[in-house]
């Protein structure tokens, strides 16, 4: 098996895909999406990439993946969306690829990532009609344990502790309710939020050189004269608005 990979760089050359064979053991896990490990030139450290394709054979010599850091972390209609902003907007599909991951799991360095984060859930085992009328037929009589189904009806899947808070239950009902059949624990990954524990400043609002005043004027002047014009705007190296052209329409 042969996986097509992009691997992770903003270098315009390296926005192509190389092959890779696939060592034996990591044929049942490797999918489109996965995001790998790869030998890259003669670099003595491991490269990311992510695995756009795959087929049977290749008409090179190839090196193997070296392994698997995300068995699958975007969903191949994402990887056609990544590949099509690529060629609209002339950059690496790489880029593009790495605004499809989730928030903080973009950065090369693992340790640098948010990590994944599980957590109980309960979710309906029986029907909403055949808990309704267990209530009726005074099958469930414990106010507590009508209070929680009714909550994991209204809300679908809920944490355990949201359920206990928000509904006035235990654990011990919880627990009830799942050994009578009406409730089922599950665990599901939950997102963690990439700016947790940073502590990030709030700067105050930056004003404009005189240079910068006058062409914000400009333009501000062109728009509510509604004039259609371009402007050609420079700017300091590497602030990506150096000969930039500003269309207005």
């Amino acid at each position: 098996m042969v996986a097509e990979v992009i691997v992770q760089s903003n270098v315009k050359n390296l926005n192509r895909i190389f092959d890779y064979k696939v060592p034996v053991e990591l044929e049942n896990k490797i999918k489109i999406g996965s995001r790998v490990f790869v030998p890259f030139g003669q670099m003595k450290q491991l490269e990311n990439g992510f695995v756009i394709g795959l087929k049977d054979f290749s008409e090179y010599e190839l090196k193997e993946i070296a392994s698997i850091q995300d068995e699958k972390i975007i969903e191949k209609e994402r990887i056609e969306l990544a590949k099509w902003m690529a060629k609209r907007y002339f950059c690496n599909i790489s880029d593009c690829l790495k605004l499809m991951l989730p928030p903080g799991t973009s950065t090369k360095k693992i340790e640098n990532r948010i990590k994944e984060k599980n957590a109980n859930f309960v979710t309906l085992k029986k029907d909403e009609e055949d808990i309704e009328k267990d209530i009726n037929e005074g099958k469930i009589k414990s106010q507590k344990q009508m209070r929680g189904l009714k909550f994991v009806i209204d809300n679908g899947d809920v944490l355990v502790s949201d359920l206990e808070m928000f509904a006035d239950t235990s654990r011990a009902v919880v627990q009830t309710l799942c050994k009578n059949g009406y409730l089922e624990l599950i665990e599901k990954q939950i997102e963690r939020n990439p700016f947790e524990n940073k502590n990030i400043e709030k700067t105050e609002k930056l004003k404009l050189t005189e240079e910068q005043e006058s062409a914000y004027e400009k333009i501000s002047d062109a728009i509510d004269d509604m004039m259609f014009s371009e402007f050609l705007i420079y700017g300091v190296t590497g602030s990506r608005k150096n000969r930039n052209i500003f269309t207005i329409n």
